[in-house]
């Protein structure tokens, strides 16, 4: 396999790349995500992570340089709404009071481009999370101490204390940002 590039600046996602034993450099994507669209659909989160790798993939084609990109885009959805990352604390409050005592799905697609060729393949995973019943001075706590307002829905599984989250069905390093296991797969298949 050739050099590998992570068109992400995320700490989370650069963590798991290195949990794999993948030898990587980070270039973060200059890509300008739209925020515009609030219900869901895959295509839609497809969309942004094949954008945010094909940024890194143009810049680096026009150096010569041969890799493969790996572009992500991390959403939350409930209701078959996104919650994207929160404008402000009361906006974080009320994303947090949405999810509480209920079950939402978080969803991380990967795109991974050839810079030579532009070939490309994405595919996303989607994890279910069930929030236990949360009651305001518990959110508050969260938020004052962790600050998650650089985190889609407002929060990151990583980082919330015990008795916030009943239960997790599908892959935690899905909800953290970059599911492994798809990683993986894509990267094999290019």
């Amino acid at each position: 396999m050739g050099k590998i590039i992570l068109a992400s600046s995320s700490p989370r996602r650069t963590s798991i790349l290195k949990k794999m034993k993948l030898d990587f450099d980070v270039i973060p994507s200059e890509y300008d995500e739209p925020h515009t669209q609030t219900v869901f659909s895959y295509d839609f989160v497809e969309k942004l992570a094949y954008n945010k790798a094909l940024d890194v993939a143009k810049k680096m084609h026009k150096q010569g340089i041969e890799a493969l990109v790996i572009g992500a885009d991390t959403i939350v959805v409930t209701d078959n709404q996104i919650l994207g990352k929160p404008q402000n604390y009361q906006d974080a409050l009320f994303m947090l009071s949405r999810l509480s005592g209920k079950t939402h799905f978080v969803v991380t697609s990967v795109a991974v481009i050839n810079c030579a060729s532009f070939e490309y393949k994405i595919k996303s995973d989607t994890t279910y999370v069930t929030f236990e019943n949360l009651g305001e001075d518990k959110i508050k706590f969260y938020l004052d101490n962790f600050k998650p307002f650089d985190k889609a829905g407002s929060y990151g599984i990583q980082e919330l204390p015990d008795g916030y989250v009943k239960s997790i069905d599908g892959q935690i390093d899905n909800v953290i940002g970059l599911p492994s296991k798809v990683v993986e797969e894509l990267l094999a298949q290019m």
